[in-house]
């Protein structure tokens, strides 16, 4: 089993609603987002369009992140997804150098949005997480929580939430290596790429562009 998303970047309108969701989600503090829409532009003059690229971490199958980190806190599960083991993380930040991606945040002092804990902020707030660095989880907490006869990608509840609060489902996500899940049968239709290739990381974030 290997989690990853498929977007397809035809339907993605730009409305960060992934970003916000995420926001909410995870009670991040004011400037830290684990997922965000860049607004691009790509082609050459005159036949250029306007892109919107939703970002994040893309847990790279050979993420750069995990070896470099002194302490063993930056981890990869065998499901593929890559995370950050707050209580051995000592905040040093190589794993933020190594990352292409720029997916890495580090939270050095924690603020509430307007002065004192929303109820949303109390109940997704986690102490451990100040001083260390953050980043996309894939919403384990989520995905781990699915009962026999649930699926991640297909059950909302199980979802990543970005995928799941996304307005245009332009997002999905699902099993890599199960031929038949969600996200392989997009990526046989559409041959999607992945960000920096070149690099030979094998995201797990799949775009489809055409």
């Amino acid at each position: 089993m290997r989690w990853g998303m498929v977007i397809d970047l035809r339907k993605c309108v730009g409305c960060q609603t992934c970003t916000v969701a995420c926001h909410e989600e995870n009670a991040l503090p004011p400037g830290i987002f684990w997922r965000h829409v860049v607004d691009v532009e790509v082609g050459e003059y005159p036949d250029v369009r306007r892109t919107f690229l939703p970002m994040g971490c893309q847990h790279c199958a050979e993420p750069p992140c995990v070896p470099v980190c002194p302490t063993g806190a930056s981890q990869q599960r065998k499901d593929g997804i890559v995370f950050v083991q707050y209580d051995m993380c000592i905040g040093c930040g190589y794993c933020a150098i190594a990352c292409p991606y720029r997916a890495r945040h580090m939270v050095q002092d924690h603020t509430w949005y307007f002065g004192e804990a929303t109820p949303s902020e109390k109940q997704a707030h986690e102490p451990e997480r100040y001083g260390v660095m953050t980043k996309c989880t894939f919403c384990k907490h989520r995905v781990d929580k699915a009962p026999a006869g649930a699926t991640p990608g297909v059950d909302p509840e199980y979802t990543p939430v970005c995928v799941s609060s996304c307005i245009a489902n332009a997002m999905h996500f699902g099993d890599l290596d199960d031929p038949q899940s969600n996200v392989s049968t997009l990526r046989d239709q559409h041959q999607p790429g992945v960000l920096l290739e070149e690099l030979g990381l094998k995201p797990s974030l799949f775009y489809i562009t055409e």
